[in-house]
């Protein structure tokens, strides 16, 4: 494929994830199989390090529009934030130890479970309850933070949309809230990955560059989109493309 048409797909599939990242999360698991398809000669570590500067780049844009809407817990965020930092950059470290071929496997079989997910939680975030915020909370809240802190450093997609979902379930936050709350603590898990990817020479930077600006440019429409028509609309726009993600690496895998 022909370079220059290889970064406009590029900059597309990373216009849509910032979009859905922003609305919803999960929007990683748009980029990351669009970068594994157009980047075969890479490594994962490189292909995850470029993908992570790009994302960093829309949730560092995103998050200031939510954060003009919600009152952030800090009481709880903060521990969760450091947590998740951590295990984040244990988890990149881990990144090169993983053979690619099984991570294409690992991706299409989250691309199916997200689909599903995506498809059967239809009122996921649609309302907020007032819970108190103690010592049981923040360490259940430390614990999922180094779950999904580690699990972002060493694949990431989805990792939002994890956060949000515990946000949700697990100190009943509604959607803005938990998408607000998800958007910080991947600041951190993003920016741990990075110290690891960028010393060993992970990050192709004009790349990282190109999609880093499709996904900001991505992430203020799909704000603008969510505040403004909900998340339904997104949420449709999101099966819509994991379908075709999962056709296109389901014929790749098995045929």
């Amino acid at each position: 494929m022909n370079s220059d048409i290889t970064l406009v797909a590029l900059g597309v599939f990373a216009f849509c994830g910032g979009l859905i990242d922003a609305a919803v999360g999960g929007g990683g698991l748009v980029q990351i199989p669009a970068l594994i398809h157009a980047l075969p000669n890479f490594s994962l570590a490189t292909v995850f390090g470029t993908n992570k500067l790009a994302v960093l780049l829309g949730n560092s844009f995103s998050i200031s529009s939510y954060l003009k809407r919600v009152r952030i817990v800090w009481k709880l965020i903060l521990p969760i934030m450091v947590s998740s930092f951590v295990f984040s950059f244990v988890g990149a470290s881990s990144v090169a130890l993983i053979p690619r071929a099984i991570m294409e496997y690992i991706v299409f079989f989250i691309l199916v479970v997200m689909a599903v997910y995506t498809f059967v939680k239809k009122d996921l975030g649609r309302s907020h309850l007032e819970t108190r915020i103690g010592t049981r909370e923040i360490l259940l809240g430390v614990i999922l933070g180094g779950f999904i802190g580690f699990y972002d450093g060493v694949f990431g997609p989805g990792s939002g949309s994890l956060l949000l979902f515990s946000f949700v379930k697990c100190f009943r936050f509604d959607f803005l809230n938990a998408s607000a709350s998800a958007k910080l603590i991947n600041l951190g898990t993003f920016s741990a990955a990075l110290l690891f990817f960028i010393p060993s020479g992970h990050v192709l930077w004009i790349i990282g560059g190109v999609i880093g600006i499709c996904n900001i440019a991505g992430a203020i429409t799909g704000v603008f989109l969510a505040l403004r028509y909900g998340s339904g609309f997104i949420r449709i726009f999101f099966l819509i493309l994991l379908l075709f993600l999962i056709g296109r690496m389901g014929f790749s895998i098995f045929f």
